[in-house]
């Protein structure tokens, strides 16, 4: 059985990306970070869910957004493997931030990885 927990280090982190890179469109206080233990996902290290627009309109609310990452693979990364995974789940919340979802296809590796020297060259300043 899966097991999750609210993960605030992980929201932390993801702030942190969103800001040092103007990630603007992406809406903090909508978005969730929680840690999973006990999945069955081969070779899944983090995931990113959206409340679809159903959900929205039926409940009453905005859109929001969980960032999950799967403790047994994500914690056992070296830091820069953590931070492209995290951008590379951001980079799954479309500018509109309203419940889609971008898929695979609209972005490669290259991007993670400028998008990855940017957050490094903010860093340094």
């Amino acid at each position: 059985m899966i097991k999750y927990e609210l993960a605030h280090d992980i929201k932390q982190k993801i702030i942190e990306i969103a800001r040092k890179v103007q990630m603007e469109h992406i809406e903090l206080d909508n978005l969730v970070c929680v840690r999973s233990k006990g999945s069955g996902a081969r070779g899944t290290i983090a995931r990113c869910h959206a409340l679809p627009r159903v959900w929205q309109k039926g409940l009453g609310i905005n859109a929001k957004y969980i960032i999950e990452v799967i403790t047994e693979r994500f914690d056992k990364m070296p830091e820069e493997e953590k931070i492209k995974t995290l951008i590379h789940e951001l980079m799954h919340i479309p500018k509109a931030f309203g419940g889609g979802f971008i898929h695979h296809s609209q972005f490669s590796q290259k991007d993670i990885n400028r998008i990855y020297n940017q957050f490094l060259k903010s860093e340094k300043i």
